[in-house]
């Protein structure tokens, strides 16, 4: 039996002398494993289309519950990201962690939207990384089922908080919560902006802009509160930091 479908490859692992496993996250099935033959060979004709973060359109054999890559046509590669390594390891981050939140024979037309879009912003809106991998994390979030509680302070009802409750996942005013939680600072400019990032529409998740100082706190405070719900780190993750505090001093590199 013969299937087709689009899907964004997530991972490429060899596998033997010139082929290589496919993990891909489609729209209808979520995420699937393609073994592709050869692929790793020079003359290979489906390289391109089997490069890790290509959107491809995949033409795939079954036999007993395993597929293999018939035929394979590339829709999109993203080339800026194949020429900027910060790029590439925040895409990669990216792609790890859909593949983290995504599950076999669901469907996770979210997931793969939001992976997609997030790439696109980079490669070809030119959006600041900061911004989108903050909008990236917060909304995945949204998705997951740990959307943050942000209409207000959640213990006195304030509409004025100025922290955000890490563990709890809430905006609280500074006296309100228990001692000893991690509360990162909020201004408003920050709880405007995770407002938008959790509630817009889809199309409409990177139409924001914040100054360097509460762009700075909204990444500090996505990125903690992805990592804290999720109770893990990502390997993707240290590479681009390690990367970024190489490049701070370069004023051109965009933030």
């Amino acid at each position: 039996m013969y299937l087709k479908t689009q899907g964004l490859v997530l991972r490429v692992t060899e596998y033997r002398d010139s082929d290589a496993m496919l993990t891909v996250l489609t729209r209808e099935q979520g995420l699937m494993s393609f073994k592709a033959r050869g692929v790793r060979s020079r003359r290979s004709q489906l390289k391109s289309a089997c490069q890790l973060l290509s959107f491809s359109e995949f033409t795939v054999q079954e036999r007993q519950g395993y597929y293999t890559v018939s035929e394979a046509v590339c829709l999109e590669m993203f080339q800026p990201m194949r020429n900027d390594i910060e790029l590439l390891a925040l895409c990669s981050y990216f792609a790890q962690a859909a593949e983290l939140l995504s599950q076999q024979d669901v469907n996770d037309g979210e997931v793969l939207s939001l992976t997609l879009n997030s790439i696109y912003a980079l490669c070809k809106l030119k959006r600041p990384q900061m911004l989108v991998k903050a909008a990236f994390e917060l909304r995945m979030m949204v998705i997951a089922g740990f959307s943050p509680m942000l209409d207000g302070c959640a213990v006195c009802g304030s509409e004025t908080p100025d922290r955000f409750d890490v563990a709890g996942g809430m905006a609280v005013c500074a006296g309100c919560s228990a001692p000893g939680s991690l509360r990162l600072p909020l201004s408003p400019a920050s709880l405007a902006a995770m407002q938008h990032i959790t509630t817009c529409e889809a199309k409409r998740l990177f139409s924001f802009n914040l100054l360097p100082e509460a762009r700075k706190e909204l990444s500090d405070i996505a990125e903690t509160y992805f990592l804290t719900q999720l109770e893990r780190g990502f390997y993707t993750l240290d590479f681009y930091k390690s990367l970024r505090l190489m490049s701070d001093h370069n004023p051109e590199n965009p933030q």
